[in-house]
């Protein structure tokens, strides 16, 4: 898969990245924003994938968290990828702020229209590791997965495949 660099920014010593790719198990361009720390430069290191919450896009931990300072100096990667599919032009998908675009809830639709494209499990559980273990030096032994917010919450309190019935509110 080929990553289009979008940005690149210094930061803490290391590089704050955003790239663009074709998702294969969503359909369509998705960005992930990458902090590569600067023991990258000489070696693999630890990785912490963050999950954003609804209507989030790669750009909220980055530019509101303040971890670039941590990660430099512990030497860890942080990868935060668009919470959602966005511009996939499924019927309903911008009708409601909390379903659709920008609410992909890290989970794998079964159900027509929706399945095509979001399947946000398989998308950070499976492609987005392997994309970033092959094009950074990352140690995938030493990953783990953080995040916010009750769509976050979804993959990081259980990491098992569950059912949701896309169509309904999850209130």
């Amino acid at each position: 898969m080929a990553l289009k660099q979008i940005s690149s920014n210094k930061c803490f010593g290391g590089l704050q990245k955003v790239f663009e790719h074709v998702s294969v198990e969503l359909n369509c361009k998705m960005k992930f924003a990458v902090y590569l720390p600067p023991k990258a430069e000489t070696g693999k290191c630890p990785a912490l994938y963050w999950l954003s919450g609804l209507i989030c896009t790669e750009q909220n931990f980055v530019s509101k968290s303040g971890y670039h300072q941590a990660a430099s100096e512990h030497g860890f990667f942080v990868i935060a990828p668009d919470a959602s599919p966005r511009g996939c032009n499924v019927k309903g998908e911008d009708e409601s702020w909390d379903f659709g675009a920008g609410a992909g809830f890290y989970v794998d639709a079964t159900e027509d229209p929706w399945k095509t494209n979001y399947r946000m499990y398989s998308y950070v559980t499976e492609e987005l590791p392997q994309l970033i273990n092959a094009n950074f030096p990352v140690d995938p032994q030493r990953t783990s997965i953080f995040g916010h917010s009750m769509e976050a919450m979804d993959i990081c309190s259980n990491l098992q495949p569950c059912i949701l019935f896309l169509g309904q509110k999850s209130l």
